[in-house]
């Protein structure tokens, strides 16, 4: 539970940076999530295709800033 709770809050934390529009804050915090997401991947805490999907979306996210 703790593991996928610290997934959880990188994952808001990309998303806050992408709210306020912080291009380099957002993609630091994107390069932390990905391994993040790929890692609870491989130990069975979240789907593959689950992972795929959220780190496709943040990324679409962070590159749709200005």
């Amino acid at each position: 539970m703790a593991a996928k709770s610290a997934l959880k809050t990188k994952i808001k934390s990309v998303i806050t940076e992408v709210e306020s529009k912080n291009k380099d804050n957002s993609a630091k915090a994107l390069k932390a999530v990905i391994p993040a997401l790929s890692k609870a991947a491989a130990k069975g805490l979240i789907h593959k295709k689950n992972a795929s999907r959220k780190i496709s979306r943040l990324t679409k996210k962070v590159n749709a800033i200005k």
